[in-house]
Formats: structure tokens, C-alpha cells, sequence
């Protein structure tokens, strides 16, 4: 048990069916999640980046059950999730949680902040006592960074930065073991980003829970994560170690992403790489490797095979017939 991870994801599928008219049968399938396997340790922070409808916030929800995968194995501490329902996953949920990316959409607007937070704590029964459950709840606040006096205020009373921090409340109320960030600061300002990361970061360093970092933001997500993934289509097309990955990226898609950071040294020589075209429909993906239509050294074999992830150094994985 001690060498097993926290979390192991196997060939996870997620197919939405799309279908003929309002009654009709299913005419095709969405691939959000096509095939993805990761791992995250105990304490770890692992990076999710990709483009927009890429799959990223699907799969975490996925990994968590809020979502149900069409195929695939999810071993949460060792034992499969995707079997458990009803009381049994009720039971096991306390142990991952979710932070939601709009920090406006996903708070009660009718509930107190002392609700939205206790709720979880009552689902679970943590704190049957009601001045038991009053001080958890203002331990958490003040946890967060916010003043514990504010425990009967709505959420419309608190900025954006605020309802994030709520949020985040929320997700350690329970004392989980990992936390799905499904873009927790991309609705925020950039100073505002800077403190969450690091409330983040502290929070981990106190609780030891595990990560699991959805973003688009390449920079983010280097500085957060330990190891990174980049997903395409529905798949994973490179992943390891963050520092590895950013400084040597494999993948010509990584490349790309990579070359839109913005740059702080205005005498970086680096180049930057623009993608034709907008990524394809999941719906129809393209025959061979799904980013050759945009690749801008495809060749005629990456039309035709599926290129597989295969390890090109030692911790590093690419999904491509050209990388080396």
C-alpha cells in the first residue's frame, strides 16, 4: 500500500451520444475522454493543460464520478470507483472534492457562506453539534483568508478573488485526500491568480492533499505542478516532469503551446509557433494522429497511425512518430 498511488486512471472513456432530433437514435458519439491514463501520488500536484474542448474539465469531473465514464478504470487508494453508487460512493466522495472555475456560478446565491461551507460538513456529519459546526466553519474561513465574522454574508457581498476562497473552503471542509482544480484562477485577475496559487500551495503544504491542476495556462501550471500532462482531442499526447517538459517539450503541440508564454526576458530568442486551423470535432477526429491536420511537420504516416505514448527519455512520454 505504501507504493501505491493515490489515484490510477486506465484507459478512461467519455462518449456523449449525439442524436438524430429530439427523439431520434444516436447518429454518433462525442469523444471528450478518448483512452487517458494517469497517476497522482499522495501530496502530488499533477498539471492538466490543453485548449478549450480539448476534454481537460471533463476528465476531472470524470476521475471523481461527477461525471460517468463510458469505459475505463479509475482505483482511487486502491479500490474502483466506477463499481461504487448510492451509499457506497457517498461515503468515499468526502475524500475528493472539486474546485469549480466560476467562482460566481458555483455558490448557492440563496445560501449564507456558513451554509455553502457547512453543507458539506452536514452531508458527511463531521460536526453534528451546531457551535461545533459553527467554529469548523469559522476555522475555515480564517483557513482561507477570510475574516470569520462573515459567516451569515451572501455570496453576492464578496468579490470574485473571495467567492474563490469560499470555494476552496468548501472543498477542504471534508478534509479531503485530492482536490480536482478544474481552473480555478483563469476567471480571476493577475494578482488575484498570484494569491490563490499560493493559497493553493499553502493548503497542500498543511493538509497534504494531492492535486489534480486543470488549466490552459501553461505558466500556472509549471509553477503549481510537479508533473504535467498535455491533452489533445481527448487524448494525452506528452507528459512528465514539469521542469523536464518545459525546458525540453517533445511533442510539436507542446512546442506550441509552450511558444505562446508570454516571454519576461524581451531579448528571448524563442520562436513562436502558430497552429492552422482550429482543433477538429471530437465527433470526427481525423484518421492517424489527431493533431496532424494543424502539425506543421506531419508526414504522410502520421495520416494514416495512430502514434501511441511511448517513453522518448527516462520519465518523459510522447505521443508521436517523429519525436526523439
Amino acid at each position: 500500500m505504501e507504493n501505491m498511488n493515490l489515484l490510477e486512471v486506465h484507459d478512461l472513456k467519455v462518449h456523449f451520444p449525439v442524436r438524430q432530433g429530439l427523439f431520434g437514435g444516436v447518429r454518433g458519439y462525442v469523444k471528450a475522454v478518448d483512452g487517458v491514463s494517469l497517476s497522482i501520488g499522495a501530496g502530488e500536484t499533477v498539471g492538466l493543460v490543453g485548449e478549450s474542448g480539448c476534454g481537460k474539465t471533463t476528465l476531472g469531473r470524470a476521475v471523481i464520478r461527477l461525471i460517468e465514464p463510458s469505459a475505463g478504470s479509475v482505483r482511487f487508494e486502491g479500490e474502483e470507483i466506477t463499481r461504487f453508487s448510492g451509499a457506497e460512493l457517498r461515503s468515499r466522495r468526502r475524500h475528493f472534492q472539486m474546485i469549480f472555475q466560476d467562482p460566481y456560478g458555483s455558490l448557492n446565491p440563496r445560501m449564507t457562506v456558513g451554509d455553502i461551507i457547512g453543507e458539506a460538513l452536514d452531508i458527511h456529519r463531521l460536526a453534528p453539534e451546531p457551535e461545533a459546526r459553527r467554529k469548523r466553519i469559522e476555522e475555515l474561513l480564517s483557513q482561507v483568508g477570510l475574516d470569520p465574522a462573515h459567516f451569515s454574508r451572501y455570496p453576492h457581498e464578496f468579490s470574485g478573488g473571495q467567492r474563490q476562497r469560499i470555494g476552496i473552503a468548501r472543498a477542504i471542509a471534508v478534509q479531503p485526500k485530492l482536490i480536482v482544480c478544474d481552473e480555478p484562477v483563469s476567471a480571476l485577475d493577475v494578482s488575484v491568480q498570484a494569491q490563490v496559487i499560493n493559497l493553493l500551495q499553502d493548503l497542500q503544504t498543511q493538509l497534504k492533499v494531492a492535486y489534480l491542476f486543470v488549466a490552459h495556462d501553461l505558466a500556472v501550471v509549471e509553477h503549481i505542478s510537479t508533473r504535467i500532462l498535455v491533452m489533445y482531442l481527448g487524448r494525452i499526447v506528452e507528459h512528465g516532469p514539469s521542469t523536464e517538459l518545459i525546458a525540453d517539450p517533445r511533442h510539436p503541440y507542446t512546442q506550441a503551446l509552450i511558444s505562446a508564454v508570454p516571454e519576461v526576458d524581451p531579448a528571448s530568442k524563442r520562436q513562436r509557433i502558430f497552429l492552422g486551423g482550429d482543433v477538429p470535432s471530437p465527433i470526427h477526429p481525423p484518421s492517424g494522429c489527431p493533431f496532424h491536420p494543424r502539425c506543421p511537420v506531419a508526414e504522410s504516416r502520421c495520416r494514416r497511425e495512430v502514434p501511441q505514448l511511448r517513453e522518448i527519455k527516462p520519465g518523459c512520454f510522447a505521443a508521436c512518430h517523429l519525436a526523439r
